[in-house]
């Protein structure tokens, strides 16, 4: 994210609990791929789970952006 945004992010995060909960799924399943890229080999199993942490993510990422934009009108 841009730094923009962490600012925002930062500024809002523990008045908005719609934006806190998209943060903190953000950074969980973050973590997730992180644990699966450390991986050598993946089950197939594997590969769809984390095919479906990174859709999840990137439309927490969506819905993030779209609660920063009301805050960026202000």
């Amino acid at each position: 994210m841009e730094k923009s945004d962490e600012d925002l992010i930062a500024r809002y995060v523990d008045q908005d609990d719609e934006l806190k909960k998209h943060v903190e799924n953000h950074k969980r399943f973050e973590n997730c791929l992180e644990d699966f890229n450390r991986r050598v080999y993946l089950t197939p199993e594997e590969e769809i789970e984390k095919k479906k942490i990174q859709k999840m993510k990137l439309h927490g990422k969506d819905r993030i952006h779209r609660i920063l934009s009301k805050y960026r009108e202000k």
